[in-house]
């Protein structure tokens, strides 16, 4: 099920038209109100999130989704209106796995839309990494400390996966925006550093392991 909050009936009924052409099942809400009623009785795999809504606007429902435990993993694809770069950023930073500009076409929809659940999906082969006290469990989707439970947002997780799976190797912050975010888009390398900062905080004493590499990205060594 893909839930589309956008209040331009036009659009948001093209939107649910195109989806359910494309084998989906979608649903569709005007504003914020509705979407977190519905929210509560039937989770989403994905979200279309328009920035401009009437009451509490894309980015402000963006945060509440975030900070949530129940839906802060739930894919979100922002819609910003042409030109709003800023919007963009703010919406990378806070967590959306992607976005479109409008006006998009609806073939980008479809598109941006099987993108976004193929990253979300989980892999087939589970592994656990693991380094000092710090694990990953790519079958449970886990992050631990010993014997505490670390909890990151979905973007955080596989920018640590990656970090973990390829120990030593520096990747610069554009090479991790097309394999996290699937995004090629120098302008928006900042939401890179946003994410690394959050996840060394959440990491505590492991978060230097996440190492600057000068004029290059960043890399990941054991302690």
């Amino acid at each position: 099920m893909i839930f589309c909050v956008e209040d331009d009936r036009g659009i948001r009924e093209l939107m649910l038209y195109t989806l359910n052409s494309a084998g989906f099942e979608a649903k569709g809400f005007p504003d914020g109100s509705s979407f977190f009623a519905a929210l509560k009785t039937e989770p989403p795999q994905l979200i279309l999130l328009d920035i401009m809504l009437p009451g509490e606007d894309g980015i402000a429902l963006l945060k509440q989704l975030r900070s949530n435990p129940a839906t802060e993993r739930l894919p979100v694809i922002m819609a910003t209106a042409k030109g709003t770069e800023y919007d963009k950023v703010i919406g990378l930073d806070l967590g959306a796995d992607d976005y479109l500009v409008k006006p998009f076409g609806m073939m980008e929809l479809v598109s941006r839309v099987k993108a976004v659940l193929r990253r979300a999906a989980p892999g087939t082969a589970a592994k656990v990494l693991q380094m000092g006290e710090l694990t990953l469990n790519t079958g449970e989707h886990t992050v631990s400390m010993g014997d505490t439970r670390i909890q990151l947002t979905l973007k955080e997780y596989e920018l640590l996966k990656q970090f973990m799976e390829h120990r030593g190797r520096a990747f610069t912050r554009e090479q991790l925006l097309q394999s996290i975010w699937g995004i090629d888009y120098i302008g928006e390398t900042r939401t890179v550093d946003v994410h690394i900062g959050t996840l060394r905080t959440k990491l505590g004493p492991y978060g230097d392991c996440i190492q600057t590499v000068r004029g290059v990205g960043y890399r990941m060594e054991a302690e």
